[in-house]
């Protein structure tokens, strides 16, 4: 499939999936979801891929859905439109691999639902995160009531989306929802260090820990931490956790499968 509104990259390991209606500051359409879900499937089949990485072009992670296609929308087209999107949020969780998110401008609406189904979201200190939808006249439709109030808690999640402010990226990483901050200038080589650092480890480790973190959230702790041993136990499986081992004692790197 070749693509009109996305850039995709694979180099060493790290694929790169680029947000690229700059002209609409990467805004979210029917096109842009059907060619994010299709690229996300080329990752998920794609075994030499071993970490994903989101950005956009220009001034802009995501600003959000495309607000003119909302002037076409009755209830069914903008429930079909929301159910797209959270199928497409859905299928970026599942991926067993790290997914991160490099936010390196506008991140709203729309665009912080797809960051926040990443497993960690990455800010250029020039970023603007936000769920500005209440000031159209509507709510976040695509996670945004669900993924944000389990990052930073139920009341500021309200405050958010009630009041549709934006936050910048140094008020972002203090309430959790961003892990780092990076300058403008250097953000991508940043990002694309962590990327190409976590490509080097073991995939089955990463994996599990992943797999650890998701399964285990919503379980009490005993349990949770039941599942903690049994994937602990499950790493062994693979010749990566004696391969690991002897690195560490014959001080030299890895080499993991």
């Amino acid at each position: 499939m070749s693509y009109q509104t996305i850039l995709f990259d694979h180099e060493a390991g790290v694929a790169t999936i680029t947000f690229n209606r700059p002209d609409r500051l990467n805004a979210l359409n029917h096109e842009m979801l059907s060619e994010f879900k299709d690229a996300l499937n080329r990752v998920s089949r794609d075994p030499e891929i071993r970490v994903l990485l989101l950005t956009g072009t220009g001034r802009s992670f995501i600003a959000g859905a495309d607000i003119q296609v909302f002037l076409e929308f009755d209830p069914l087209a903008a429930q079909a439109f929301a159910a797209s999107a959270h199928e497409t949020g859905f299928k970026l969780e599942a991926l067993p691999i790290p997914v991160i998110a490099a936010v390196n401008g506008f991140a709203l609406g729309g665009g912080l639902e797809m960051a926040m189904a990443c497993d960690f979201i990455y800010a250029a200190d020039t970023a603007r995160l936000g769920q500005p939808e209440t000031n159209l006249g509507i709510i976040p439709g695509f996670g945004g009531t669900q993924r944000l109030s389990r990052l930073v808690g139920k009341g500021v999640a309200k405050e958010m989306v009630l009041t549709g402010r934006l936050l910048e990226a140094a008020e972002a990483k203090t309430l959790g929802l961003v892990a780092r901050v990076f300058p403008a200038d250097t953000f991508m080589e940043e990002c694309l260090k962590v990327a190409r650092s976590l490509a080097a480890k073991g995939r089955v480790s990463l994996s599990a820990a992943k797999a650890a973190i998701d399964r285990g959230f919503d379980l009490d702790l005993r349990n949770a931490c039941l599942l903690e041993v049994d994937s602990f136990a499950l790493c062994f499986a693979s010749p990566d956790a004696h391969e690991g081992a002897r690195a560490f004692l014959e001080k030299r790197q890895p080499k993991f499968l």
